[in-house]
C-alpha cells in the first residue's frame, strides 16, 4: 500500500516527528502576505511535499513440530524486524477471506509425461476444494515454451477443460514459467500463490534462477514446489534440479513437497491446508533510507517453547518496487 500526499507549501515547521510506522501526517504554515501580494504569487511557483511510504504485507503460516496449522495467534504472540530493526504491527488478520489468486503451472516436457494423468486429476480435485467465489485460478503449461492454457477465472468448468487439453514439448523452460506466472500475478489484490509442478530441470536458457527468484519476490509470490522425480543437482549448489525448487519455496514462504513419497492428491491437500491457515501481517518500515536494497523480513513468536513452531514467510522485499 502506498501514500502519498502532495501537500502545498511556504515554510515547513518540521518533519523530524514523522514516522513511518504510523500513517503520514504533515504539518505545514503558511507565513501572511500582503493582499497584493497573494493576487501576485504564482501557484506553479509553491513547492510541493511528496511522501510515499509503503505498507509491507508478509502472509505467514505457523505450524508445530508435527507439521499440523497452529491457529488462533493474536499480533501482540509475534515481532517483526526489517534489515534487523524491530517494526510495529499496523495490520494483521488470519487468512481465512482474503482473495486467493493462485497459479497452477504444470510440466509437460518429456521428463515427467509418464506423471501427467495422475497430476492432471489431482489438480482438478485441488481446484474444487480450494476455489470460492472471490478466488481466481490461473493455468499455465510449460515445456519448451510457456502457455496460459486459462486465464484467471474460478470457472470450474474452464479450468477443467483446459486441464485437459494439454500438449507438451521437448525442453523444460521452469524459470521463464515462474517469472511469466510471478509478473502475472504481481498486480493482482490479495494473496498470490504459484504452485508448481515438475522435476526442476530447466533447459531453456531464456530466464535464469535469480531472474525467476527476483520475480516472485518482487510479486509477493509465494511458491509452492510439487517435485516430480528429483533430478539430482551438483554438491553444495542451490539453483539447479530440485534444490531450486526447495529454494524458491524457502525464499517465497511456501512449501516443497516430493509427489513420489505424498502422491499428488496429498500434497496438494497440504497446500490447501496452508492457505487455509495463513496470518496477515503489515508493517510501515521505519527506515527506507535504501530504496534500492533489498530488506530482510525476520518474524519470530517470542513465546514458542524452544522454536517448537515453525513459521514459514518470505525472506524479503525490494525497496525499490514502484507503489
Amino acid at each position: 500500500m502506498s501514500v502519498t500526499r502532495v501537500i502545498p507549501v511556504c515554510i515547513v515547521i518540521t518533519l523530524g516527528f514523522l514516522l513511518a510506522s504510523q500513517p503520514v501526517v504533515a504539518l505545514a504554515s503558511s507565513a501572511q502576505t500582503s493582499s497584493a501580494q497573494s493576487n501576485t504569487s504564482d501557484a506553479s511557483l509553491v513547492p510541493t511535499l511528496h511522501m510515499d511510504v509503503r505498507l509491507v504485507t508478509v502472509l505467514t503460516s505457523v505450524t508445530d513440530a508435527a507439521g499440523a496449522p497452529v491457529s488462533g495467534l493474536r499480533a501482540q504472540d509475534f515481532a517483526v524486524y526489517d534489515n534487523g530493526q524491530p517494526q510495529k504491527i499496523a495490520l494483521f488478520e488470519q487468512q481465512t477471506n482474503v482473495p486467493l489468486n493462485l497459479v497452477l503451472a504444470l510440466d509437460t516436457s518429456g521428463s515427467v509425461r509418464k506423471d501427467l494423468g495422475a497430476e492432471r486429476d489431482a489438480a482438478k480435485h485441488f481446484a474444487r476444494s480450494i476455489l470460492r467465489p472471490q478466488d481466481s485460478m490461473s493455468l499455465i503449461e510449460f515445456a519448451t515454451d510457456v502457455y496460459q492454457v486459462v486465464p484467471f477465472t474460478n470457472n470450474l468448468k474452464s479450468i477443467e477443460h483446459g486441464l485437459n487439453t494439454l500438449h507438451g514439448g521437448a525442453a523444460t523452460a521452469l524459470y521463464e514459467a515462474i517469472q511469466k506466472a510471478s509478473e502475472s500475478l504481481a498486480p493482482r489484490d490479495g494473496r498470490k500463490v504459484l504452485v508448481l509442478v515438475t522435476d526442476g530441470g530447466d533447459t531453456v536458457d531464456t530466464v535464469t534462477y535469480r531472474q525467476a527468484l527476483e520475480a516472485a519476490l518482487r510479486g509477493e509470490v509465494l511458491v509452492y514446489s510439487l517435485i516430480d522425480v528429483p533430478i539430482e543437482a551438483s554438491a553444495g549448489r542451490d539453483i539447479g534440479g530440485e534444490h531450486a525448487l526447495i529454494t524458491l519455496a524457502g525464499q517465497t514462504g511456501g512449501r516443497y513437497f516430493y509427489i513420489d513419497q505424498t502422491g499428488p492428491d496429498a500434497s496438494f491437500a497440504k497446500i490447501a491446508d496452508d492457505l487455509r491457515t495463513q496470518y496477515l501481517i503489515g508493517y510501515y518500515p521505519t527506515r527506507q533510507q535504501d530504496v534500492d536494497a533489498f530488506h530482510r523480513i525476520k518474524i519470530a513468536i517470542p513465546r514458542a517453547d524452544g522454536g517448537a513452531w515453525r513459521l514459514r514467510y518470505r525472506t524479503g522485499y525490494y525497496a525499490d518496487k514502484s507503489p
